[in-house]
């Protein structure tokens, strides 16, 4: 973009495209177009995600059968050519006429149109994991082949779409004597996610935590397409629900009560439909984890619930320490509950709001209320029942208070005096302020992106650490050689912190951490290495939203007067074509690495916030553990692992530059 871009004023040299902007300029667009259109307004973009959560739309229609009685089995079926079927035995979608447009039928309607479905007022269902309406008819819009089967009253009835346009109408095509429910199959549009393919293992894995969440349900499980261990066919069904998920996540770990605090119980009392499901144990063997559901869907950034849960434990941990006369429980918050605990909270309850179509966080602030209170009771009770379990749990939650206590006293509030006390590396660059709030670390490659950068920076609130090469790659390696390695004892110094279970997020020193190293494949190799060692060694740190990565370009565009910064091939060429407005040739520099863009390049491009792009590293799991076993197969000892990573990844590579 010009310079005017990245400042966000208008370029008045720059001539608009369009002539008149009246009522003639706005577009109207039907909801399927619009759908195909902005595809992340509905299911969160095109990347492989938001493709496996297009299954998980119609699962969840079938989960909302199971839930409300009417359905015992859901089969997920991964079909050779890239289709995946739904089915169940549920009541099946209503094939009646209309009342509003009696020239389509209802399941038309369904999906065909946005806003259209029997969740909104209750009656059909009390609890569901559809809300808006959309699921079924987004799912439509973004496949190039759809085909839906009822059966109902003993007939069996078909209809057909693409891209959201029916393929002709409703018809009955045969006797269903002994057969009953909904089947949906699918195929995701290459116009919307290119190569991009469904999984069987993540598709598997989805399968098996819905079996989790409802004990009254049977999963099948069936694919055509091989997978490493992923099965060809398997059948769930989990009687103790939560409570064996939270076994078999936990696996056999030592915890900390012999037996999870598990349990079921309904709103009753609060005269609401729905109930609270929960399973949680401690262990000094891992890190702490927490998956919540609503109505099965699964909010990986928590809500309400959530909050429920932990104030019900937290009250009720301090309530026993109080019983018991251990006064330090009282200092016990919440961030030392979630230290090595395991915990699984799943509710439901009537028209939920979620944050989003894609219904990552609860918003129903009701739910918090009855979560809190439901869980609050059971706890007491657990804890005076279990006192061997309470007495350890205590012990070990008291335990982490002081340790936290103890390492807020050491360190003081101004960061001048915590910059006396701390062994800072010589090459470390500082920045002046002396409160963490609003400061930057900058970890950069080599020493001539360093000197860059040291122009580039805001001196009061950027600081820079530049690392010598690649670091060691920390799951490659033994742990002698992690604790004397010194790019990494540099970079514990510079960040205040220590690694692994004494790691404390309050000691951080920095409120960001920016990896910023060449837009290259060596950079990103680097880059890969840091985050390898931040996830193993510092999660919290991205949990909490601390570690970033940079977004220097590759290449500078200028054409007389006007200058312009682009990130890849791609786009270079895009502008070759186009031109940039200005007069003349266009020259093209390409950056070999940060230490040949001189500081102005660096600062607008890649440091100041006023005009650079940072990626803030999150971490998306669809089950406990995903993560991890990614980091394994690609950064571990084993390099069959990864060689079998390429081998199925392969055919999506597109186009390699070497």
């Amino acid at each position: 973009m010009s310079d005017d871009l990245l400042s966000g004023q208008p370029d008045p040299n720059l001539k608009a495209k369009a002539s008149t902007y009246d009522a003639s300029s706005i577009q109207v667009l039907e909801d399927m177009e619009h759908v195909r259109l902005r595809p992340g307004m509905y299911i969160g973009g095109k990347d492989e995600r938001a493709l496996h959560h297009m299954v998980a739309e119609i699962i969840d229609n079938s989960m909302d059968e199971a839930v409300a009685g009417h359905a015992s089995w859901i089969e997920v079926e991964l079909h050779e050519n890239g289709h995946v079927s739904v089915r169940d035995n549920g009541r099946g979608i209503p094939i009646g006429a209309h009342p509003k447009d009696p020239s389509k039928s209802a399941l038309e309607i369904i999906f065909c149109t946005l806003n259209a479905g029997g969740k909104f007022s209750g009656d059909s269902y009390e609890t569901s994991g559809g809300l808006h309406g959309v699921g079924s008819s987004v799912v439509n819009a973004l496949s190039d082949h759809l085909r839906v089967e009822v059966a109902q009253s003993k007939e069996l009835y078909a209809m057909e779409f693409s891209r959201g346009v029916p393929q002709g109408k409703l018809a009955k095509i045969g006797a269903a004597p002994n057969r009953r429910g909904t089947s949906v199959t699918f195929h995701p549009d290459p116009e919307i996610f290119g190569a991009l393919k469904l999984k069987p293992a993540r598709l598997f894995a989805m399968a098996r935590s819905k079996a989790y969440l409802f004990s009254g349900v049977e999963i099948r499980w069936k694919t055509a397409i091989k997978d490493g261990d992923t099965p060809l066919e398997a059948k769930f069904h989990f009687p103790g629900g939560l409570a064996d998920y939270l076994s078999e996540t936990m696996g056999g770990a030592t915890t900390y009560a012999d037996k999870p605090f598990a349990g079921s119980v309904s709103f009753e009392k609060f005269k609401a439909p729905g109930k609270v499901e929960w399973a949680i144990n401690w262990t000094p063997a891992r890190d702490g984890f927490i998956q919540s559901y609503c109505n099965t869907v699964p909010t990986p950034e928590g809500g309400t619930h959530e909050a429920g849960f932990w104030a019900a434990i937290l009250k009720g941990i301090k309530a026993y320490g109080e019983l018991v006369g251990n006064k330090k429980a009282q200092n016990i918050t919440r961030e030392d509950l979630t230290t090595g605990a395991g915990a699984l909270v799943s509710c439901f309850i009537r028209e939920p709001e979620f944050v989003g179509q894609t219904k990552d966080r609860l918003a129903t602030t009701e739910a918090q209320r009855m979560v809190e209170n439901s869980v609050r009771d059971h706890f007491d009770n657990w804890l005076a029942a279990d006192t061997k379990s309470a007495g350890s749990i205590l012990d070990f939650l008291v335990l982490r208070a002081e340790e936290r206590l103890r390492r807020r006293q050491e360190k003081e509030t101004q960061r001048k005096t915590a910059t006396k006390k701390l062994r800072l590396p010589g090459k470390l660059t500082d920045c002046s302020s002396k409160d963490r709030v609003g400061t930057e670390l900058f970890i950069v490659e080599g020493d001539s992106a360093g000197g860059s950068a040291k122009g580039a920076r805001k001196r009061e609130t950027q600081a820079l650490l530049p690392l010598k090469g690649k670091i060691l790659n920390v799951l490659g390696a033994a742990s002698g050689k992690l604790n004397t390695n010194q790019e990494i004892s540099d970079l514990c110094e510079a960040l205040g912190v220590q690694m692994g279970t004494r790691f404390n997020v309050e000691d951080l020193r920095y409120e960001k951490i920016i990896i910023m190293t060449d837009a290259d494949v060596d950079g990103a190799h680097i880059a890969a290495l840091l985050m390898t060692f931040f996830y193993t060694q510092m999660r919290p740190l991205i949990d909490q939203g601390h570690l970033y990565l940079a977004c220097p370009p590759l290449y500078r565009l200028t054409q007389g007067a006007k200058r312009l910064y682009v990130s890849d091939d791609a786009e270079k060429n895009e502008w070759m074509e186009k031109g940039l407005g200005g007069k003349g040739k266009i020259d093209v520099q390409r950056f070999k690495g940060l230490g040949e863009m001189d500081a102005k390049d660096l600062k607008e491009t890649t440091m100041d916030p006023k005009s650079r792009k940072l990626i803030r590293v999150t971490i998306q799991e669809d089950f406990p553990g995903e993560t991890a076993d990614l980091v394994e197969r690609l950064m571990g000892k084993k390099p069959e692992l990864r060689y079998q990573y390429i081998q199925e990844n392969a055919q999506f590579v597109e186009e390699l530059d070497v």
